[in-house]
């Protein structure tokens, strides 16, 4: 069964492996395998589930409402975030302004069928809002009891520690940031994780298979494999095109002995990993079927040895993107 973890240094529990439905949930995968998915998250013990308003401009959320109408509400963690453009993406239907949030937050706790979100993050930073009035308009929506906590997303460490002194004024503290991050990608690791770890802030990270590319499934110089990421042209191919180069899938095919000798696949090897890092309170993983999820569960209670880790460094070597640059928000936001 899948571990819980303090989400931070908060008292709220979450699961070390959460579901996420970004990419997948209302535009990749059919409304009933995505239904399925999600009951066998639930089988499988996990209860924390992510999402965004932005995913599929709404969808995500309401493939993930009808998939836990039923369930016990108080025994489920559901995340969710506001920033990206949504609806008709008006003026005002991006952002962090106290319109957008009170708004949005509206919206998504109808499409998701419940009267609360235990987790409400900011999806990026917002240049264009005083971040006087994000956070109270946070602080608002906490007494409102429409969310328990308050999270931010890919935000710099200079903008954390601006974020929660602010909620400390306005009788608050952001409990947690969701990053990318995965053995390929540890921008986070120079800045960002200091900060958070001062702060009482964990890590809710996402993509740790770097989208997939951890799986070992693209080889280089072939082409990719029929109904993968790669291949989907509503939107997986391009955000997965970054790591399409001959060099990191070559680096990345050295890590199939090292998942070998310690009894791995290649995905579990790469959800282990991060989950060996204390900072990090959940892994998100998505899944286009069921079996995937059964799969990666098994990486719960892994504990790789100091030589298993330096056999990860050794093997991707180069291709590992360490710039603490590389957190960022648009600026200006969409219009």
């Amino acid at each position: 069964m899948v571990a819980y973890r303090h989400l931070g240094s908060s008292g709220l529990k979450i699961t070390e492996i959460t579901y996420g439905n970004w990419l997948t949930h209302g535009s990749q995968v059919e409304a009933d395998t995505a239904i399925e998915c999600v009951h066998t998250a639930l089988d499988l013990g996990i209860t924390s589930f992510d999402t965004a308003d932005v995913y599929a401009n709404g969808a995500a959320e309401e493939v993930l409402g009808r998939a836990l109408a039923g369930q016990r509400r108080e025994s489920l963690e559901i995340f969710t975030k506001v920033y990206w453009p949504v609806g008709p993406m008006g003026a005002n239907d991006v952002g962090l302004s106290r319109k957008h949030i009170m708004e949005g937050l509206n919206a998504s706790l109808r499409r998701l069928g419940t009267d609360y979100v235990d987790l409400y993050q900011a999806h990026r930073y917002d240049y264009e809002t005083p971040l006087e009035e994000t956070m109270a308009a946070f602080a608002d929506v906490l007494r409102s009891g429409k969310a328990l906590y308050i999270g931010v997303s890919e935000w710099t460490a200079d903008q954390i520690r601006s974020g929660q002194e602010m909620a400390g004024q306005m009788g608050f503290r952001l409990v947690s940031n969701q990053p990318q991050y995965s053995a390929l990608w540890r921008v986070i690791e120079e800045r960002v994780v200091p900060a958070c770890s001062e702060l009482g802030m964990g890590q809710v990270v996402w993509s740790p298979m770097a989208e997939g590319i951890l799986s070992g499934k693209y080889l280089p110089g072939q082409p990719a494999p029929e109904g993968s990421r790669a291949t989907d042209s509503r939107g997986g191919a391009r955000m997965i095109s970054r790591w399409m180069r001959p060099e990191v899938l070559s680096a990345v095919q050295a890590l199939r002995p090292v998942a070998q000798d310690v009894g791995l696949s290649m995905p579990q090897l790469a959800i282990a990993w991060v989950l060996q890092h204390d900072f990090v309170s959940a892994a998100i993983v998505g899944a286009s079927r069921p079996s995937q999820l059964a799969e990666n569960v098994q990486a719960c209670g892994v504990s790789l040895p100091q030589d298993v880790m330096e056999a990860v460094d050794a093997a991707l070597g180069e291709v590992v993107e360490r710039d603490p640059d590389r957190t960022q928000s648009p600026n200006p936001r969409p219009a």
